[in-house]
């Protein structure tokens, strides 16, 4: 019997496809990459055309010493490595280290780890495709010139340790700029002016809001004009000037790409685009499913189109059929196009819509079935039908005053049949009004507002706005957001992202010397020339030539007259034990800690916490913010180990108006409330009351 070796990337991948092929065929993994740049020099000879020195990976040898065995045993060998970019790289450097013809079919690939897609990509085997293959060595490349470059420039400018990167920089860039915007913005008043009405013979209230006057939209700037407009209320009749009935229609959402999947986990779960990633990663792998064995549940996760398969739409469709009936069948959908859209993939689904979130609960972990149950949801909205509302629109008239306000009814809920987030939260019913009707004026409420900044970029707005400007690519966010945090130049303050001074710094000293490299425009045109290398229409080295020319000049440039910028470590409340002096804080690579100054003479170290202003209900101990061991934040007692007391939930400043015990915070969006932790108390509230 012949022998066939299949070489994959994860050994978890590895242990689903091996129940899918038959006898004769050997599954092994080559733990991510196997061949890189040499990490200790940048490892590219720029006068020799930008050729890259590819070495193996340390740790790896004896990885590639049983993979080499394996293939020599072996009639045939396959490439299954992932469906992407980075997956044909690394199928290119494993032909060439087990000397496979690469004019040979080696490469097979599948989106789904379902027998069916395993079977069919054994049998539509092809051949490398060395465009792909170029556009990843040249993305590999220009990164490496880029870090390699700038890091010792920052290292000798502003302090050790520090790191520049041709993504990293941008993103960092649009945070402290979104920073500088908050810091200029100039608030300016306005002023709300609503009637609480009822008509004469219903005891239905309802709310108008101030809209025009004299047939102009106006907005209320001071004062004196929400008094004066308040004068022409009381004086006036009130009526109905116009109803307008009408339906609207709310289509559901696209299923899910790899940006709206991270986007959409953070604003309804909480995850970090770091945590979706690694669970999607696993889901697609494999998990252990009850009567299945290994079972991969989601199709590929690094994707940009929201394309899907024929066979998952009719799927969908007879599940739809059978648990809601054929009213509840969305009409046939053609995902369009965008631009920088590569549509290498479709969209992440599940493998099959017969495996429900309820059926899959049971062998699933709490997150991971979350985060199947919000891809589930997703595909299966996406094919039904529209959910319909009655709305009606009416302007209500005082004097040349106009007030507008609109109640709303749902006609048929169609998609928002599923799950709880997809659709309105309760109603909005209006007395029957028709036009000359008198109202009755219950109430005149006017309040004084501010216009407010821009907000500060959370995790789901900060990939949200790399993906409108083409900033990298999906698959790039997580880790760059991840490096930037780790950098420190950055900090999470409330979930939304705030520059450091180190941040701020080492942007400015960008911003003079590397303008290229920090242009949004820039970046996202390198993207676009990477994806035409992709697709064989452009030269992945003269890519490389292009952009060396002018960072070559701004390099030189930068560190002959870039002056160093000395960044002065915190003071601490802390003095050192040792020998008095106040103690700083620093960063290492497990975050904070208190350092004394006087190092090398003195190596005095303790951890650090910040303090949250909130004290520990148990014990009465400050609470303090620190991070577990995959980088979550949470919050405990500084009395630990003494006292055990933890809350991942953040401490508000406030103090809890039954018992004056610390509230916290916890939800999202309109899902926000505040809330006492001590035993017996009880209270909570929404967030703002």
């Amino acid at each position: 019997m012949s022998k066939t070796l299949v070489i994959v990337e994860s050994p978890a991948k590895a242990k689903t496809i091996k129940k899918y092929l038959p006898k004769g065929f050997e599954v092994e993994a080559t733990m991510g990459h196997v061949i890189d740049l040499p990490k200790s020099r940048i490892g590219i000879n720029i006068e020799d055309n930008f050729e890259p020195e590819y070495i193996k990976i340390r740790g790896k040898a004896q990885l590639l010493k049983k993979l080499k065995t394996a293939a020599k045993k072996a009639d045939q060998v396959y490439l299954a490595t992932d469906p992407d970019r980075e997956g044909e790289a690394i199928s290119w450097h494993m032909a060439n280290f087990l000397e496979i013809d690469l004019d040979t079919k080696c490469r097979i690939e599948f989106h789904e780890i379902t027998k069916k897609a395993v079977n069919a990509a054994i049998d539509n085997k092809r051949n490398i495709d060395i465009d792909l293959v170029n556009a990843q060595q040249a993305r590999r490349i220009l990164d490496r010139l880029v870090g390699y470059s700038l890091s010792p420039f920052l290292w000798k400018k502003v302090k050790k340790g520090l790191s520049g990167g041709r993504v990293q920089s941008v993103v960092t860039r649009i945070i402290v700029d979104r920073e500088e915007e908050i810091k200029a913005f100039i608030p300016e008043e306005y002023w709300n002016l609503d009637l609480l009405l009822k008509k004469e013979d219903d005891e239905k209230e309802f709310i108008s809001k101030f809209y025009s006057e004299n047939g102009k939209k106006k907005t209320i700037a001071t004062v004196e004009e929400a008094v004066r407009l308040e004068k022409i209320v009381s004086e006036s009749t009130i009526m109905v000037a116009n109803v307008k009935k009408r339906i609207r229609k709310q289509k559901p959402a696209l299923p899910f790409t790899t940006s709206t999947l991270q986007q959409e986990a953070y604003k309804t779960l909480g995850f970090t685009t770091q945590r979706t990633m690694r669970l999607a990663q696993q889901l697609y792998e494999g998990v252990d499913i009850k009567g299945s064995g290994l079972t991969g549940l989601i199709t590929y996760l690094r994707t940009d189109s929201t394309r899907i398969a024929e066979e998952a739409v009719e799927e969908s469709k007879e599940y739809i059929k059978q648990h809601f009936g054929d009213d509840y069948l969305g009409i046939e959908k053609k995902a369009t196009k965008k631009k920088n859209v590569q549509d290498a993939h479709e969209a992440i689904r599940p493998s099959s819509i017969m495996l429900t979130p309820e059926v899959a609960k049971e062998s699933l972990e709490k997150d991971q079935h979350k985060l199947y149950k919000l891809i589930w949801e997703r595909l299966l909205c996406s094919q039904m039908a529209d959910a319909e509302y009655y709305v009606t629109d009416v302007d209500v008239a005082c004097s040349n005053l106009i007030f507008k306000t609109k109640g709303e009814t749902q006609k048929f809920d169609g998609f928002t049949r599923i799950g709880k987030n997809h659709g309105k939260d309760e109603d909005s019913i209006l007395p029957e009004l028709a036009i000359g009707d008198p109202l009755i004026r219950l109430k005149t409420t006017k309040d004084q507002k501010f216009t407010k900044p821009p907000a500060r970029y959370t995790e789901a707005s900060l990939v949200k706005i790399l993906e409108e400007k083409g900033i990298g690519r999906p698959s790039t966010y997580a880790p760059t957001i991840a490096t930037i945090k780790n950098r420190d130049y950055v900090e999470v303050e409330e979930k939304h992202f705030k520059p450091t001074e180190l941040g701020v710094t080492v942007t400015n000293l960008m911003k003079e010397y590397f303008k290229d490299v920090v242009n949004i425009s820039f970046t996202a045109e390198m993207e676009d020339s990477l994806d035409l290398v992709a697709e064989g229409k452009n030269d992945w080295k003269s890519v490389l030539k292009h952009f060396y020319t002018g960072f070559g000049k701004d390099l030189v440039n930068a560190q002959e007259n870039a002056e160093s910028v000395i960044i002065a470590d915190p003071e601490s409340d802390v003095d050192c034990e040792l020998c008095g002096r106040r103690m700083v804080i620093k960063k290492g690579k497990y975050g904070k800690f208190l350092a004394c100054p006087g190092f090398p003479d003195c190596k005095n170290t303790k951890p650090y916490f910040e303090k949250t202003g909130g004290i520990c209900s148990i014990c009465g101990g400050d609470i303090v913010k620190r991070l577990s061991k995959t980088g979550r934040t949470f919050y405990s007692c500084s009395n630990y180990p003494d006292c055990d007391y933890m809350n991942w939930d953040l401490p508000m400043a406030e103090k809890c108006p039954v018992c004056g015990s610390t509230l916290f915070q916890k939800g999202l969006g309109k899902r926000k409330k505040i809330y006492c932790d001590k035993k017996d108390c009880g209270y909570t509230a929404p967030v703002g009351e």
